[in-house]
């Protein structure tokens, strides 16, 4: 594996620069040089070196550790060892406070330097194995930008690859933060729509003629400041596809015009006398109960009808948390890289924490759990203490009464039961939450004679 990992040595003395360089290009390690910290600083732009050796003490303007401090601003995982003749503990301190993986000591001891290198090299080949598999693994379980493992999510997946195509009109529902917008963005590129537009309209954020104007354009004059023509998100949209979010929060009036749309594609710009023909798929999205809304006079009926072709129900977040480990590191691996956060681990019980919590704003929430975890985590590694912030929320989202009544067995029969159900089947999962091993799992199942919901799934 030496061959893949480049090393930089950064020395202004020239003489020890090329003998630390000469010993460990004898190990097999490709080995550049560099004499001041602006140099260093040109090559690492040029290079992700796996290792750097650096000296404390340069002239130039940049000393060793400042030095690191801009290398690591590069490159997160950058491996830095501070090297120095004039070692004191305030020194090594400030050094391995701002990040250096290790202090030593000149003159250099070359044994000293293999075995050193040699650990640093297995951890990152370690490293680099996890960051492999991981992806591989959340390439396995992705769907256009859908990540998820559970069945009733699979079957979600096949129904987009089978209406993709399609002209019909879909209605997407699902609790707030479940990821309507990405079902309906998998539908239009998994289809023969993909090359054309993909527009995104908020039904809720804007008033009703705010909203009226967005959808269908305006003609010059047609109201106060509306100095020119302006295309509607319709006319963008056309031949491709329009998605309408919060679609149960739109006016009565607006109700009528989407209905015309929907069976003739044609409208008028606001103030307008001109009809406008489109080609547009429309996949209309909403939280609420849209059924419940046309009993009750708030929606109208024949729209619900036409909008509802298709339906795609989303289950929240709580009813497939097998997904949450899946999840938690893509955000940790996505996050931690637009905050340049040198963080790429989550300890177990963490992770057990958050596959437990209740999930009310669903993958939203849970995205921005990880990115407010990641700004404030002082290690590189997510930790119970990271999540803190949590329990106030959880002690409100899970009230439980602790039985008084019952055997301690009897207690555990109804916890193993209850969290299988939870986690629809899933041993592996399961075993997670309780904190047991499978194979203790299995002998309690067996135990209390507790009924499999199905498979074992891995």
């Amino acid at each position: 594996m030496k061959k893949h990992w480049e090393i930089l040595v950064v020395d202004d003395d020239e003489i020890a620069c090329e003998s630390l360089a000469a010993w460990l290009r004898e190990d097999g390690y490709p080995t550049d040089m560099a004499f001041s910290g602006h140099e260093a600083i040109d090559k690492a732009k040029k290079k992700d070196y796996a290792l750097y050796f650096m000296d404390l003490k340069m002239p130039g303007g940049l000393d060793g550790i400042e030095t690191m401090m801009k290398i690591r601003n590069l490159y997160q995982d950058a491996s830095v060892i501070i090297i120095t003749a004039h070692a004191t503990v305030d020194t090594a301190i400030t050094a391995l406070k701002e990040g250096a993986q290790e202090y030593i000591v000149k003159p250099c001891n070359p044994e000293e330097i293999s075995l050193l290198v040699d650990r640093i090299i297995k951890v990152k080949n370690l490293q680099r194995q996890n960051i492999l598999l991981r992806k591989k693994l959340t390439r396995q379980y992705r769907f256009h930008d859908i990540i998820s493992k559970n069945p009733k999510m699979y079957d979600i997946f096949q129904l987009i690859r089978d209406i993709a195509s399609l002209k019909s009109t879909v209605l997407i529902q699902g609790e707030s933060g479940t990821g309507k917008e990405l079902v309906a963005r998998a539908i239009h590129y998994s289809g023969d729509r993909a090359k054309k537009p993909f527009i995104s309209v908020s039904c809720a954020a804007l008033a009703e003629t705010l909203l009226e104007s967005e959808l269908f354009g305006y003609e010059k004059g047609a109201f106060t400041g509306a100095n020119s023509q302006k295309k509607g998100k319709f006319e963008l949209a056309d031949g491709g596809t329009i998605f309408l979010d919060e679609i149960g929060d739109i006016s009565p009036k607006l109700q009528m015009d989407l209905l015309r749309v929907i069976q003739e594609k044609m409208f008028y710009r606001v103030g307008g006398s001109q009809e406008l023909k489109v080609d547009v798929r429309i996949i209309a999205a909403t939280n609420k109960d849209l059924l419940k809304a046309v009993n009750t006079g708030e929606f109208r009926e024949e729209l619900f009808y036409r909008l509802n072709v298709i339906n795609i129900q989303i289950p929240p977040l709580r009813e497939r948390r097998e997904d949450i480990p899946l999840l938690v590191r893509h955000f940790i691996e996505q996050l931690a890289h637009e905050l340049q956060k040198n963080v790429n681990d989550i300890t177990e019980n963490a992770m057990r924490l958050l596959i437990d919590y209740n999930w009310p704003g669903n993958v939203r929430e849970l995205e921005n759990t990880i990115e407010r975890a990641l700004v404030t985590c002082k290690t590189n590694v997510l930790s119970e203490e990271d999540f803190t912030f949590l329990s106030t929320n959880r002690d409100k989202s899970e009230r439980w009464s602790v039985p008084t009544n019952q055997s301690l067995q009897d207690v555990e029969k109804v916890v193993i039961e209850a969290t299988l159900r939870r986690l629809d089947g899933n041993m592996k999962e399961t075993a997670t939450v309780l904190g047991i091993d499978r194979s203790t799992l299995y002998e309690k199942i067996k135990k209390y004679n507790i009924p499999r919901l199905k498979e074992d799934v891995e």
